[in-house]
């Protein structure tokens, strides 16, 4: 059983790709969708896929833990909606970064929520990691994107809560397949009560280019719902802290294919600021690891 860590960290990187894949789709499908749009058939595909498994497999959707479902799923929904609409208007390196300062919400909120002091190490690395996303924004980003830049840091907040939530339903024992499949569910009922609102199509552009660029919506549904899996099969296979700090490869791989479809070249103090995010996040991932099993 010593290959089973390799191959999570091999799931994970997996992840990794198909998650930068499904950013670089969603900046692609910017100039032709709304975030509400992209959002949605994320989510229905996830829906579809895991409730096939499901149907298939005769597994129980019966949880006692319903009321923690409904706060994952809108947590992950503000935070996924957040996220995509940071990448249809910053960087794509930039937005992927800011989403992915979660971990350090997710030290500070349980710091919180223990109500236990604040290791000065963790606050040391918090304050560090801040200062880092203080680097990529303040050379890379203009006037008009300080609100994007604001909405994909909240994202990384949102994501910090939803990690919170999940990790509490792990500890109770509740399945990754069911929380991911409320999460689904959730996410494509809302969300397609949204885009009958009037700001929740994407109406720029003629229906029939809409429907030229469905290619589009398919990759980002498939992309997010093999990074889903995968990462899922990551976690459970590979240690914990390794994968994690694999996990951190989709800002890498974002930051080049920015470069490469986009031509977002990312100055040396942004690249400086990535590095810091990913440093402290590893650290602060590690730490709450580590206080958590003592």
């Amino acid at each position: 059983m010593k290959h089973l860590p390799r191959l999570g960290a091999g799931w994970m990187l997996v992840a990794g790709v198909s998650f930068s894949c499904m950013g670089l789709l969603v900046k692609f499908g910017a100039r032709y969708f709304s975030a509400a749009e992209l959002v949605f058939y994320r989510s229905l595909f996830g829906f579809i896929i895991i409730g096939i498994s499901i149907l298939v497999e005769k597994r129980s959707l019966v949880t006692p833990y319903w009321y923690l479902h409904v706060i994952r799923s809108c947590a992950g929904l503000i935070s996924l909606w957040l996220f995509f609409y940071a990448i249809s208007h910053l960087p794509l390196a930039t937005a992927i970064t800011l989403n992915y300062t979660s971990p350090l919400f997710l030290a500070l909120l349980l710091s919180v929520i223990a109500r236990e002091k604040l290791n000065p190490f963790l606050l040391l690395v918090l304050l560090l990691g801040f200062v880092g996303v203080v680097l990529i924004l303040k050379p890379h980003v203009n006037d008009s994107q300080w609100f994007a830049a604001l909405m994909g840091l909240l994202s990384g907040l949102g994501a910090g809560v939803s990690y919170l939530v999940v990790r509490t339903m792990g500890k109770k024992g509740e399945p990754e397949w069911r929380v991911v499949f409320y999460f689904s569910a959730f996410s494509t009922l809302i969300m397609s009560l949204v885009m009958l609102l009037p700001f929740g199509v994407h109406v720029s552009q003629p229906i029939q280019t809409a429907y030229e660029h469905l290619w589009v919506l398919v990759g980002v549904g498939l992309a997010a719902t093999l990074g889903q899996l995968t990462m899922t099969r990551a976690y459970r296979l590979g240690k914990t802290l390794l994968v994690a700090n694999l996990a951190y490869v989709t800002i890498v791989i974002s930051a080049l294919m920015g470069i490469l479809f986009f031509r977002e070249w990312l100055t040396g103090s942004a690249w400086l600021g990535v590095g810091i995010v990913i440093a402290s996040g590893i650290t602060a991932s590690w730490i709450t690891n580590k206080s958590t099993v003592e």
